[in-house]
């Protein structure tokens, strides 16, 4: 059989399985996904079959469950089926039926790929569907990545029948499979563009299969000089702060060239979309302070650099202190709080601990996070200064003034920026009789 042939050789050619590595199958019942199974069976391949009812078309999902079944019967290997509650999930996420389909489907097969030691899922998408991929993300919009459209092997997925044709498929030999009747419906996008317009682009190209092979092979290609590129420029601009921070310099990332290709390349792995790079490359000719954000991190333009950091869940809780000596956690940090007579103190020039005045202060006291509008009268100062300021001055990164502790006196007065500077007004004087101290632990 030419086909069997051909696949052996293309999983060869791609790596895409060692011969005694086990593949899970995702067989809908449909053409594709059978001809794959049968001809892994062919092969001699190790597989099981796994199976996803959504529960969308009534008895016709369920007639394709059974068949699917007994396929996995007839082969002599293990089946794996569940059932999705769809419309809901679609409902709950604000997602469209094809994706919600999908995201269930895939999250499903990793699991059963996990716990029963699969080394791969087999998925039948064959060159047609690459067309349809391309042309669909062309219309929705999509940088390189999706220009290539499927790919024969990406981290656990492998598709070992790119290399047929979807008129090859017709002619195979006749066997059993399910014709979805979901199929022929052109409300589905990915279904009108089959339809309707691959027909009209193989009226003007007959060779479009063939064609659109070359330009994808081209697009892939690219995709990897591309990448090259956007890490080399990664290594030279991202300067590291630390494990989940970087500084980058505005500068350079305006001189890029192209620059909202190279932009996108750079922040794209951190959850940033073109629609929030483009506000930020409108954005940083204008004041300092702006903040950026991807579902996990966040972009802040400081001056004449970005920082590129991970987003904090929550903001640290205010908690309250009495005058009586304890230990408090606050935003992760351990702070232990004692009083001393004036006779028995000595002065520390220890940054990570206030000692203040203790009859100056109304208790409860509290420590919170920094809050816009913040003034205080820093030590060796004649007058009060905007915390904004104070942070400038002290070189502190945007990103990080939300991580400062505030100590706040019961009157409202900020009396310590914890590690950093006491107030004025609360300092030790001639005429102090008790201390008041608190430490942040090291």
């Amino acid at each position: 059989m030419i086909a069997l042939n051909r696949l052996q050789t293309f999983i060869k050619q791609h790596a895409l399985f060692q011969e005694k590595e086990c593949v899970l199958l995702a067989v809908s019942g449909g053409r594709d996904s059978v001809l794959m199974a049968r001809l892994f069976k062919l092969a001699g391949f190790n597989f099981g079959i796994a199976h996803c009812n959504f529960q969308l078309r009534d008895e016709e999902a369920d007639q394709d469950e059974q068949f699917t079944s007994k396929l996995a019967s007839e082969l002599g290997v293990k089946f794996f089926v569940t059932r999705f509650e769809t419309t809901e999930y679609a409902k709950e996420n604000h997602i469209s039926i094809q994706m919600a389909a999908r995201d269930l489907r895939y999250q499903w097969l990793e699991t059963i790929r996990k716990e029963f030691g699969y080394h791969y899922i087999g998925l039948a998408h064959h060159q047609n569907d690459v067309i349809e991929t391309m042309l669909l993300n062309l219309t929705r919009g999509t940088g390189i990545a999706g220009l290539h459209g499927i790919l024969a092997k990406k981290d656990k997925l492998i598709r070992p029948l790119l290399f047929l044709r979807r008129d090859e498929i017709d002619q195979m030999p006749p066997f059993y499979y399910r014709e979805d009747s979901s199929n022929v419906s052109v409300k589905y996008a990915r279904n009108k563009i089959r339809l309707e317009v691959i027909p009209v682009l193989k009226e003007l190209n007959p060779s479009l299969e063939q064609t659109f092979e070359a330009n994808r092979k081209r697009f892939a290609e690219l995709e990897i000089l591309l990448e090259q590129r956007v890490n080399e420029l990664r290594e030279q601009l991202f300067k590291k702060l630390d494990d989940h921070e970087f500084e980058i310099d505005l500068k350079s990332l305006k001189n890029l060239i192209p620059l909202n290709t190279l932009l996108y390349g750079l922040f794209h792995p951190f959850g940033f979309t073109e629609t929030v790079l483009n506000d930020l490359t409108k954005a940083w000719e204008g004041s300092p302070g702006k903040v950026f954000r991807s579902v996990s991190h966040q972009l802040i333009l400081d001056r004449d650099r970005l920082i590129l950091c991970q987003m904090h869940q929550s903001t640290p809780q205010d908690i309250y202190m009495s005058k009586e000596p304890a230990e408090c956690i606050w935003n992760r940090q351990k702070f232990i709080s004692r009083v001393k007579s004036i006779n028995e103190f000595q002065l520390s020039k220890d940054g990570s601990m206030a000692q203040l005045d203790h009859d100056l202060l109304q208790f409860p006291i509290k420590l919170r996070p920094w809050k816009n509008g913040d003034q205080f009268q820093p030590l060796g100062l004649k007058s009060k200064q905007k915390l904004s300021d104070f942070f400038i001055a002290q070189k502190i990164r945007l990103n990080h003034k939300k991580n400062i502790g505030i100590l706040e006196n019961g009157n409202g007065d900020i009396v310590w920026i914890v590690g950093l500077r006491i107030s004025e007004r609360y300092k030790i004087s001639p005429n102090t009789k008790k201390v008041f101290i608190l430490e942040q632990s090291k």
